[in-house]
């Protein structure tokens, strides 16, 4: 995440040389942040990370939570275009929705960033995210060797539509096909921890055996993680996706009371790193 918002700071002074931002009178540039959703501790992190970031390098920062609603996102850009915002970092709900914010800022001469999730049209100045497909590929690879290639697995997808959920199950997809996994389920819980909770709830009512779970997010996967406990399922094993404080402290006290390993990838920190030979599994 550290690595994750670096990329993003010094893409925006870049982007600030390139596009001509000018500083205020008062020499500190605005930056507009419009969030998905804050009911996601990933985004949250997100937020206070941008704006710790932003205030040491002397910008002010306006946050607006699009709360997983695309009219809202889109009412969000229409507020930044009046608040003397300098760009906008945008992390859509979904990347088509994501096209009608876009070209409004497009129409303001305000240049847009892209975060985590990209916009299928309008222009924006640069995108920055972790890389996704690799991720759910890492994903795949370590089912594959911690099962041997065989067995029943579930995948539960984000919010349909966004590009992260996207790429993450093309990634995870593409990694098992070859393998000699079962794919019982593939439901939506659109990267919610309750809804992650009550689609494998469901799932375990109607699929009974089950060895493995994806999931595209930490959320989704501490809410599948619940229903698992819940049912005395202790030897499935749980991949999730982020590296989320609360995922990271769930593998902790998982390894702890003798589950199986259960594991939380940050695939951007994997990809930045690899050339060092460091190793992100949490």
């Amino acid at each position: 995440m550290k690595k994750f918002l670096s990329i993003i700071m010094t893409t925006i002074l870049a982007s600030s040389l390139l596009v001509g931002c000018s500083p205020k009178d008062d020499g500190i540039q605005k930056i507009g942040l419009i969030v998905s959703t804050l009911n996601n501790p990933f985004f949250v992190d997100l937020k206070s990370g941008i704006e710790k970031r932003a205030k040491e390098l002397g910008y002010d920062v306006v946050v607006l939570d699009s709360q997983n609603d695309p009219a809202k996102e889109v009412s969000n850009m229409e507020d930044l275009t009046v608040k003397d915002v300098d760009i906008v970092l945008l992390n859509p709900v979904d990347s088509d929705s994501a096209i009608a914010s876009v070209m409004i800022a497009n129409n303001s001469n305000l240049p847009v960033m892209t975060v985590d999730r990209v916009a299928n049209g309008g222009k924006v100045v640069s995108h920055i995210a972790s890389d996704n497909v690799a991720g759910g590929d890492m994903a795949a690879k370590f089912l594959i060797e911690k099962l041997n290639g065989k067995g029943n697995i579930v995948e539960l997808e984000g919010t349909a539509g966004s590009s992260a959920t996207r790429d993450r199950g093309q990634g995870f997809d593409d990694g098992i096909r070859k393998s000699g996994f079962n794919l019982v389920a593939k439901q939506s819980a659109d990267f919610d921890r309750t809804k992650g909770l009550t689609v494998m709830e469901n799932i375990i009512q109607s699929k009974g055996d089950i060895d493995a779970v994806f999931a595209q997010n930490d959320e989704m996967a501490l809410g599948a993680q619940k229903a698992l406990e819940a049912a005395n399922m202790k030897d499935v094993l749980i991949v999730g996706f982020d590296a989320t404080d609360d995922a990271v402290e769930a593998v902790k006290e998982a390894i702890a009371k003798g589950y199986k390993e259960a594991i939380g990838y940050d695939a951007e920190l994997y990809v930045a790193t690899i050339g060092d030979g460091t190793k992100t599994l949490a």
